[in-house]
């Protein structure tokens, strides 16, 4: 990903843009078609060979422009041909264009990074299907569900990442070269689309001087989502690893220290980062929003900004995709420890059941809710050392509608599982 936003890959991706620019201008008879062939000639024998960034930099000090800079120290590996480099172009044609190459060799990595993680979240997904858990809502317990499930949550939400991101790569690859004002006044639209034919880019159908800053805008938006998907799972680890309730934790590698001061801490060091990590990639969404609004046809107060959050927001996202996919694959999980924070409230996550049995039975919801609230309040105050199922038995109001064996049959944990292959199936299809 690095890479990709170096200045040596950048400045290849512009010396591509203007001899393919040349290549089509020699075709409709803009530039003679004998020069335009010793341009795509010196480019496929790599004429420009390694790129001297300094050298650039050198003649960008002078000219204080950068495209003129590279220009220059390009033209200087051609013979006379080098005067039709750039005809009829304006800065931002390459600028954009090369940034739209940029932003979709980002999204592959990036893509490739969700697919690397969906993989591991459905293996895992898989292997604790049935997996019985404290389901929490409010961070309070709740009702039964598997870890499993938390994990294909998880999937389906970076599942959906990943179709957000695949049209956000494609409406951020568009191409421009069209002049001064983007009117195509002194270059054709052919050349254009011969452009955007050979990097893979879609013709931009209206551009001013520049590639409309909205494309832009949703694309950093979509990692901004990512983001937070990547927090949310994230700051589900860094709970379930809290001494209270451990009922999951980030592997800790033999020779880990956790603490400088308390040899004892196993602390959930990689997802506390990825938190950190995620409020980055987020803080480079509002520049990108506010990059939309510029003066009539063109300003460069977006150029700035870009230069920062293109690199940054993307490297950043690359890795925090990465580091997730490690926490998750090596992910520790203790069933047993599950198993006892479930039992841990006296069978309190069972009170919907007796609930709806109980109305079934004829009494009100009203009535219903009184009658189990009375119990489940004795055993919540009493921290779980009391039972909910004891004290609904030797209730009488409870057992005149419900009897004993039939109150036993409403404590059932394998209850709460019976649709658990059916979210399996629309999720994964098996």
């Amino acid at each position: 990903m690095t890479a990709i936003w170096s200045a040596e890959n950048r400045y290849r991706i512009w010396w591509q843009i203007e001899v393919f620019a040349a290549e089509a201008m020699g075709k409709v008879g803009m530039i003679p078609a004998a020069d335009a062939a010793t341009i795509r000639k010196a480019y496929d024998a790599n004429a420009l060979g390694d790129i001297d960034v300094p050298a650039i930099d050198a003649i960008e000090a002078v000219t204080r422009h950068d495209v003129i800079a590279f220009l220059t120290w390009a033209g200087e590996k051609l013979g006379p041909e080098r005067r039709w480099l750039h005809q009829g172009m304006t800065s931002s044609d390459v600028l954009d264009t090369a940034l739209a190459v940029q932003l979709k060799q980002a999204a592959d990595l990036l893509l490739d990074d969700l697919d690397a993680l969906l993989a591991v979240l459905k293996r895992r997904a898989v292997e604790h299907k049935l997996t019985p858990t404290m389901g929490r809502s409010h961070g309070i317990h709740a009702e039964p569900t598997t870890f499993g499930l938390k994990l294909a949550q998880a999937h389906a939400e970076f599942a959906r990442n990943r179709a957000r991101l695949v049209a956000a790569r494609d409406d951020i690859a568009t191409c421009a070269i069209s002049g001064a004002i983007g009117t195509f006044a002194n270059v054709p639209p052919s050349v254009e689309a011969h452009v955007a034919a050979e990097l893979g880019l879609t013709p931009e159908p209206v551009s001013t001087q520049i590639i409309p800053r909205d494309r832009h805008a949703m694309f950093f938006a979509t990692l901004g989502v990512i983001a937070s998907s990547i927090e949310r799972l994230a700051i589900e680890v860094r709970h379930l690893q809290r001494t209270e309730v451990l009922e999951a934790e980030e592997y800790f590698s033999p020779g880990q220290k956790g603490s400088s001061a308390m040899p004892h801490k196993r602390n959930p060091v990689l997802t506390e980062n990825l938190t950190g990590l995620a409020r980055m990639v987020r803080g480079y969404v509002t520049p990108a929003l506010e990059n939309v609004a510029l003066w009539h046809e063109r300003d460069i107060s977006h150029s700035s900004v870009e230069r920062f959050i293109g690199p940054d927001a993307t490297i950043t996202l690359d890795f925090a995709l990465a580091r997730l996919t490690n926490v998750i694959d090596k992910l520790l999980v203790y069933p047993d420890r599950m198993r006892t924070n479930l039992d841990r409230m006296g069978g309190l996550i069972h009170s919907q059941r007796v609930l709806l049995a109980l109305t079934q039975a004829g009494m009100s919801r009203e009535d219903s809710y009184a009658l189990v609230q009375r119990n489940a309040m004795k055993v919540w105050d009493s921290d779980g050392q009391l039972s909910l199922l004891d004290l609904l038995k030797a209730d009488p109001d409870v057992t005149a509608k419900l009897p004993a064996a039939e109150l036993e049959g409403l404590f059932d944990l394998d209850y709460h599982f019976k649709h658990v292959d059916t979210i399996f199936a629309r999720l994964f299809g098996e």
